[in-house]
């Protein structure tokens, strides 16, 4: 057991159950209803957060600090709807050792927020195909997902790599229902919830002089 007063990765501060190879912290499925969606950067200031969810689809900069401070975040995501888990970035040419810890700190915020009585939704991200061996690991099946394909269908190399982890993901977890953040393909198949990424509203008002 490491000593709350020895900070080492937050391992002093809670030690989830874990699954696979890499000793993943597992996330439970969530169900949870909201009215509206807003990005993690947004959440301080937010109003009416009881009918709000929370997602992390922004550059890992602005969100950084809930994994660094943890305790200090419980109250603030506490008064939302609910959560989505860290989108932390999975790039392809990132070492795979760094994909595997950003997979694995999304999932130890998600297991350390549902400890609190938060509700958290298991946000699905990969990279390519072999991030197929663990980055399913700890994601929960049957239950509610949200992805995002923002930054994925800017090629044809992007798009055809984003719609094979898509399709590995319905394999894997059969998930009941999936937020989708972002562009839908007209390949993605399953209960798809859509909801527009700030960019393309943004896009939307330049278009129609909102």
């Amino acid at each position: 057991m490491i000593p709350e007063k020895e900070r080492y990765e937050n391992l002093e501060k809670f030690t989830p159950a874990v699954t696979g190879k890499y000793d993943i912290p597992v996330i439970e499925a969530d169900e949870a209803t909201f009215s509206d969606f807003i990005g993690f950067n947004y959440a301080n200031t937010a109003k009416d957060r009881a009918d709000k969810a929370v997602h992390f689809f922004l550059d890992d900069y602005q969100f950084l600090r809930v994994w660094n401070r943890p305790k200090d975040y419980i109250k603030l995501l506490s008064d939302f709807a609910c959560v989505l888990s860290p989108d932390f970035s999975l790039y392809t040419d990132f070492p795979v050792a760094m994909q595997i810890y950003n997979h694995y700190r999304k999932h130890w915020l998600g297991a350390y927020w549902q400890s609190f009585g938060i509700k958290v939704i298991p946000t699905i991200c990969w990279s390519d195909e072999r991030s197929f061996e663990w980055c399913f690991d700890g994601e929960p099946s049957g239950g509610t997902v949200a992805v995002s394909s923002v930054g994925t269908q800017r090629s044809e190399e992007t798009k055809r790599a984003f719609l094979l982890g898509y399709d590995v993901m319905l394999e894997r977890l059969s998930p009941s229902k999936i937020i989708f953040y972002g562009t839908v393909p007209e390949e993605c198949r399953g209960n798809i919830v859509h909801i527009k990424s700030f960019q393309d509203k943004f896009r939307e008002a330049k278009v129609y002089g909102w």
